[in-house]
């Protein structure tokens, strides 16, 4: 425990209940708030410039721990919080808690702001994901393979549920999110920004290696269990299907996600 902190032990108390809130997503919402979880994802966050509200450690963590982790807390002004390990452990979402968490102010990007964050970058397209641990798969390829950004539509899982910010792994704090109601409002936005839109679809017309995937490319991946929907298969440039030789239905939804965005990075370096 860090000298001079007041220690909080009961669940009554305002900070722990405010915290614990943040653990569902309507008060994520109105909050505009998030958690994080241990110390690589705290440093990832100040190294990035996230706005930290408070840091929260458990009362076992000591002053030797946060040397050991090369946690150096003086990168931001937020308050500290101590809480006792019982309450802790029930505010954490691991199995084996860290120690230490922060909340941290989401980033809301405007359309305008997001498509000027890296012009001529593509866009990965997350149309109604459901598992947490490939939207966070996802986000994290998207970052690794330079895409710009990612567009959620409505019905894709929350992007900072516990999981999916483990999942990310400090993506999240780097790659823009931008969230969207309608397929008719996502493809409004690709076409205004001058992005083809490619569907990943089993029945596509063209293999995903003979595609452009350059540069200015959106790239829709659908839902776990029915696939993309009818008005992006309808509205989107170009269809395109990962060839399987096996006797396989189809691929997890994050496979083919990173397939086909770091087929966007082979054509770019073969451009070179």
């Amino acid at each position: 425990m860090v000298c001079g902190m007041k220690l909080i032990t009961s669940g009554d108390n305002q900070v722990y209940r405010a915290a614990i809130q943040l653990k569902q997503k309507k008060y994520r919402d109105v909050q505009k708030r998030y958690l994080i979880e241990g110390p690589n994802l705290i440093r990832e966050a100040l190294g990035n410039g996230e706005k930290i509200d408070m840091i929260i450690h458990s009362e076992d963590l000591t002053a030797e721990s946060f040397r050991n982790e090369d946690l150096d807390l003086t990168q931001t002004d937020a308050p500290v919080a101590v809480m006792s390990s019982g309450l802790f452990r029930r505010l954490s979402d691991t199995e084996s808690p860290q120690g230490i968490m922060a909340v941290v102010k989401k980033r809301i990007y405007s359309e305008e702001e997001f498509f000027a964050a890296k012009p001529g970058a593509n866009v990965i397209v997350l149309d109604r994901l459901q598992d947490p641990g490939n939207v966070g798969t996802i986000l994290r390829t998207a970052d690794a393979a330079g895409y710009m950004g990612a567009i959620l539509l409505k019905g894709t899982a929350d992007v900072y549920a516990p999981k999916i910010v483990r999942a990310a792994a400090g993506s999240l704090f780097r790659l823009p999110v931008l969230m969207a109601d309608t397929p008719g409002h996502v493809v409004r936005l690709l076409k205004e920004h001058g992005k083809t839109i490619l569907c990943a679809t089993l029945n596509g017309s063209r293999s995903y290696y003979d595609a452009d995937l350059k540069e200015n490319a959106a790239v829709i991946i659908g839902n776990e269990g029915n696939g993309v929907c009818e008005e992006f298969l309808d509205r989107s440039d170009v269809l395109i299907r990962i060839p399987m030789e096996g006797p396989v239905e189809s691929l997890n939804a994050a496979v083919s996600a990173g397939i086909l965005m770091y087929e966007s990075v082979r054509q770019r370096h073969r451009q070179r």
